[in-house]
């Protein structure tokens, strides 16, 4: 590794590549929800176009291998920035005319920019750090990517909120807060283009486009003939189910007026109680879940993981039959739902990682993610027009029938008894 790539301190740029690494993505898949909701769009409409916008992350194993082939990490990490702060600024401009046809344009590069930064920032941290330093450094990138999930499901709201009380004007407003989410992002761009050091380009055992592509063939073959790939992939579809249908519908329900079936938030409401309390509440869950799995081991977790996950959720149903005035109550079930969600869904990563053990482990973990990324993107696409058919109360019970099936896909799993325990 050259000098250069020791210019500056690893905190110069660590915290704020993962700060980056996660805004595009909550701006996408949580903001763009809120926004088309708040500007009126059906539910029905907004969840089918903002779940497909999940694809690029479902897809990005096909072309991850590549962009070790052209240029750097380091190219690939400034160019997406600076075309996602580009994005950002188009769709500012945008949003006040409501042409839906050019914002989901622009949200859907933002998504392929996004999913291709993700993979040159992962690479380029085990680049451009020695092992000591990336050891001593993955409790900083997961902090600042969960920063992120604050600043982008819980300040960006309540900003958003704020502006449409002061403005009256709900599209004015969003085109005023992702004005600011472009130049705050722009900033971080700015100082990664000064910042970011320059790793000496690895050239050795390089491999050519053609090699990559038989690679990647091979790592697919070998994927669908492992042993219990089929119970793996029902998993992994069907696990976070409820989850993946109640996500899409949530804020919704809390934005939507009582007369509508909702709670009658409002925007800057939202973002306090489910973009702030909810994600700290979330981020609880997945540590103590961590903890809990490094005590007693993945297989003695699972249960106890999967029924947190899904038990909670039926909590919803009370609350659209009940609709309650008080914020705190809504609160305290939203921050239930998301801790248990947080405990349990340590189980589904930690499976993702003992199903992709073996010779392309790194390959078949990828995989792995792009299931994952489906298993929200597919009930997304029909959520809305199950929502609006069946009614919140009546949706709400269609996911807590949905639990059954995080249950029974559990039972499809075989797992090493001391597989995870410390």
């Amino acid at each position: 590794m050259k000098d250069s790539a020791k210019k500056f301190s690893p905190w110069f740029w660590v915290p704020t590549l993962y700060f980056a690494e996660g805004i595009p993505y909550f701006v996408v898949n949580s903001i763009s929800v809120i926004m088309f909701n708040r500007m009126g769009m059906p539910n029905g409409e907004m969840a089918l176009l903002t779940s497909l916008l999940y694809l690029p992350w479902v897809i990005k194993p096909l072309w991850s291998s590549f962009v070790d082939v052209i240029s750097t990490k380091r190219w690939w990490v400034t160019a997406m920035q600076v075309l996602i702060s580009l994005c950002f600024i188009l769709v500012a401009l945008t949003v006040p005319s409501k042409t839906y046809s050019v914002i989901l344009i622009l949200f859907w590069i933002t998504a392929f920019a996004s999913a291709t930064h993700d993979i040159a920032a992962d690479g380029f941290y085990m680049l451009a750090l020695s092992e000591s330093e990336q050891s001593f450094f993955v409790g900083v990138r997961s902090t600042f990517y969960r920063l992120a999930t604050v600043f982008g499901q819980g300040v960006l709201v309540v900003v958003a909120g704020v502006l449409e009380t002061r403005t009256g004007d709900i599209p004015v407003a969003w085109s005023y807060t992702l004005l600011i989410t472009a130049l705050i992002f722009s900033a971080v761009t700015l100082w990664h283009l000064f910042f970011l050091p320059r790793p000496e380009r690895r050239v050795e055992g390089r491999q050519s486009v053609g090699e990559i592509a038989r690679g990647l063939g091979q790592s697919f073959s070998t994927f669908f003939r492992k042993k219990g790939v089929l119970a793996a992939m029902v998993f992994m579809l069907l696990y976070r189910l409820p989850e993946a249908f109640l996500v899409k519908m949530l804020n919704p329900f809390l934005l939507a007026g009582s007369g509508d079936g909702g709670l009658g938030m409002t925007t800057a409401q939202v973002g306090v109680v489910y973009g702030t309390a909810g994600i700290a509440a979330l981020t609880v869950g997945g540590i103590l879940g961590g903890m809990a799995v490094s005590k007693w081991g993945l297989k003695k977790c699972l249960w106890p993981m999967a029924l947190a996950l899904a038990v909670p959720s039926l909590a919803f149903i009370g609350l659209s039959i009940f609709q309650p005035e008080s914020i705190w109550v809504t609160a305290v079930f939203i921050c239930l739902d998301q801790f248990g969600y947080g405990f349990g869904f340590t189980a589904y990563m930690l499976y993702m990682i003992y199903f992709s053990r073996g010779e392309f482990k790194t390959s078949h973990y990828s995989l792995c993610t792009a299931f994952m990324a489906l298993s929200m993107m597919l009930p997304g696409l029909v959520a809305g027009y199950l929502q609006e058919f069946l009614g919140y109360t009546g949706f709400f019970i269609m996911v807590g029938v949905c639990c059954l099936v995080t249950v029974g896909v559990t039972f499809l799993l075989k797992i090493e008894d001391d597989y995870g325990r410390k």
